[in-house]
């Protein structure tokens, strides 16, 4: 595809699929204790919370490690910083697999995956920006996202499967090969930019970090912006950690849980092909924010109160389908109103907010559960009650103008 100004590479595709590769497998190894939660507990003498907390450590240390990995994506390229979190997530995630049976050692293993986490997230904009041009942005963020609703499907439906089939060793060890000849593939595959920017070179210059960070934090529609992802990631992460949590004083198995967990992961996977072409057809982004926003309300309504097995699916698949359509829109959205601010920074800092509400809701839905029955509907209920106000909030944002002034593209 060419035009007047520029080329696009049809090699971009490639790229967007080594990235995608290396994203879906450090969530997975994120992900890989939520559907087995109890079972874990129990085979390593600990509590739910410890538990939990192999999950939450990834949340910890994408604090600890989102500014310097966004800096590292800005510095250096994708193929650098992605690479770091690849070979992190290859490398940890197969020593994992050796220390399966020492709970302590498989935290230490978590951590350096986590480690990795923020240096391949962070530059989901950046590979889009890298390779695509503008009015493919949010569709190439929208695969990007969509790998790691992938990865974490895979997590929630497999992990129960393998763990009562063979054990949560041989799982754990499964898991930490494949991370690792992902490594392999992502050097193979993924280049660092095209000769020719997929752009016109307006479009291609970008602030330095720490000058793009000032000029965002001083925007006010990108401070409603993180506040709404404060929200909207906090409940993604918190939901999906607990989820044999939420569903078990309501009579689930563990193989429910996890089968409740995989159809809010597929339909948010439907979620993040659909909105995203439908945001980049239409030139529009706030619209379908709102969208999603208000039907990720309608589905945690259902994921709350619902006691039928059929409802709770309902429920989840269109709490996934909505709330996981927002997360890649809202990443393009925050790149193009703060541009020419690196999209690595951009990127980082709505993560950064969904890491630290999603620890805050992590702890707070285990310390405001039922003491007798275990139940975490009032938490689920406070959440509603923030994912309200995100709508609301949301309700002020302007559109994003360089969306709405470029021309449809030439096929």
């Amino acid at each position: 595809m060419e035009s007047s100004a520029y080329k696009v590479y049809g090699y971009r595709w490639v790229v967007l699929a080594g990235f995608m590769l290396v994203a879906a497998l450090n969530q997975l190894l994120w992900i890989t204790f939520a559907a087995v939660t109890s079972s874990a507990a129990q085979y390593y003498g600990v509590s739910e919370l410890a538990i939990g907390l192999l999950s939450m450590s990834f949340l910890i240390v994408f604090i600890l490690v989102s500014v310097p990995a966004s800096w590292v994506i800005d510095a250096y390229g994708i193929r650098v910083a992605v690479g770091i979190g690849a070979v992190l997530t290859g490398v940890f995630g197969l020593i994992r697999g050796f220390v399966a049976s020492d709970y302590t050692w498989v935290l230490v293993a978590q951590i350096g995956i986590a480690i990795g986490q923020p240096f391949i997230l962070n530059a989901i904009t950046t590979v889009a920006a890298r390779w695509f041009p503008l009015e493919e942005r949010a569709t190439a963020s929208g695969l990007g996202t969509l790998a790691i609703y992938l990865g974490i499907l895979v997590g929630l439906a497999l992990t129960p499967v393998l763990t009562v089939r063979y054990s949560l060793d041989t799982m754990l060890l499964l898991y930490g090969v494949v991370a690792l000849l992902g490594v392999g593939v992502f050097f193979v595959l993924v280049k660092e930019r095209p000769p020719t920017p997929p752009c016109p070179p307006e479009q291609d210059e970008r602030s330095l970090m720490f000058d793009g960070l000032r000029q965002m934090l001083r925007q006010k529609d990108f401070l409603l912006l993180l506040l709404i992802f404060f929200v909207g990631l906090g409940v993604f992460n918190a939901v999906t950690t607990w989820i044999e949590e939420v569903v078990r004083p309501r009579g689930f198995s563990i193989t429910q849980a996890g089968t409740i967990g995989g159809v809010m992961i597929m339909a948010g996977i439907a979620g993040a092909i659909i909105t995203p072409i439908l945001s980049d057809h239409f030139r529009k982004r706030i619209p379908f924010i709102m969208l999603a926003l208000a039907g990720a309300i309608v589905g945690l309504i259902g994921v709350t109160y619902a006691t039928g097995y059929g409802l709770l699916l309902l429920s989840a698949a269109v709490l996934g389908f909505f709330l996981l359509s927002a997360g890649p829109i809202g990443f393009q959205y925050g790149a193009e109103i703060t541009f020419p601010a690196p999209e690595g920074t951009s990127n980082g800092m709505l993560l950064l907010m969904g890491q630290i509400s999603g620890i805050v809701f992590i702890v707070g839905m285990d310390a405001f559960r039922s003491p007798t029955t275990g139940s975490m509907t009032p938490s689920l209920v406070a959440l509603l009650a923030l994912m309200v106000l995100s709508l609301l909030l949301s309700l002020r944002l302007p559109e994003s103008a360089l969306i709405a002034e470029t021309a449809p593209a030439n096929d």
